[in-house]
């Protein structure tokens, strides 16, 4: 039976196939560059004055365009990402062959979170120049997300005062026990009083960044998400995608939680 061969891996062609011509001349890629390559990085906000002494940089319009592409493409970690560079073709072409560690892909997004929101804001606005989007009727629907962050590890001010005086009774009742125990069992209390401190002390830094950011919860884990109702009066820590859709052309224009 007859079967469409590949080709030998191991040949050598006589005349080479360019990167550049591997990837279709109407790619999403391409777009991707040019828009880039159109942006003054420096008046968003991007860092790209770095000094000559020790190992170069990354510019930052090679970061943004791996970025910009991992969100068309739905691949949102930084170690995909930095898989992508040595094996998706098209990123390889995107980025000139270079290949990214995570570390410096997910610092980039640390860094610049200011400066990426006013990118996809020239992208809206790009939109409505070529008449992508009428900008006069709107659709907008929600949904909430769980996130990894537990309720137990979500804290406000009522529930930071609830912890605290939990532990200030039980510091009362170790110091008693301190007090009548004999030397064997001294260090096993001793060992609990400052296990307890710890919390206090956990709690206490916690309490303070509520006070300087003026939020009224913090999520340790993930940052980002909030304690909210979920339903049937049910609350999780989760995160609030919201999305408006214009009705034009039925864009997305602006995604955020």
């Amino acid at each position: 039976m007859k079967f469409i061969q590949g080709q030998d891996r191991t040949q050598i062609h006589i005349f080479p196939v360019s990167l550049d011509a591997t990837i279709d001349q109407d790619n999403e890629v391409r777009t991707i560059d040019l828009f880039v390559n159109s942006l003054q990085l420096k008046d968003f906000g991007f860092r790209v004055d770095f000094p000559e002494n020790g190992r170069p940089a990354y510019h930052p319009s090679d970061i943004l365009k791996l970025y910009i592409y991992g969100y068309l493409n739905k691949i949102r970690s930084s170690r995909d990402l930095e898989k992508e560079c040595k094996r998706n073709i098209e990123v390889m072409w995107l980025l000139n062959s270079l290949h990214p560690d995570h570390n410096t892909i997910s610092n980039f997004r640390r860094d610049n979170p200011d400066a990426i929101k006013k990118v996809f804001r020239v992208t809206v606005q790009m939109a409505k120049h070529f008449k992508l989007i009428g900008g006069r009727l709107l659709a907008g629907d929600s949904t909430k997300f769980r996130a990894q962050n537990s309720k137990k590890n979500n804290f406000n001010h009522k529930k930071i005062k609830r912890h605290s005086a939990y532990i200030d009774n039980k510091l009362d009742e170790y110091n008693k026990k301190l007090s009548e125990a004999d030397e064997d069992q001294k260090q096993e209390i001793e060992e609990d009083i400052d296990k307890q401190n710890k919390r206090k002390d956990k709690y206490r830094d916690i309490e303070q960044q509520l006070k300087e950011t003026g939020e009224v919860q913090v999520s340790t884990s993930d940052p980002e998400s909030r304690q909210m109702m979920i339903r049937n009066h049910i609350s999780e820590v989760a995160y609030n995608v919201q999305t408006t859709v214009d009705a034009k052309h039925n864009i997305p224009i602006v995604i955020g939680k």
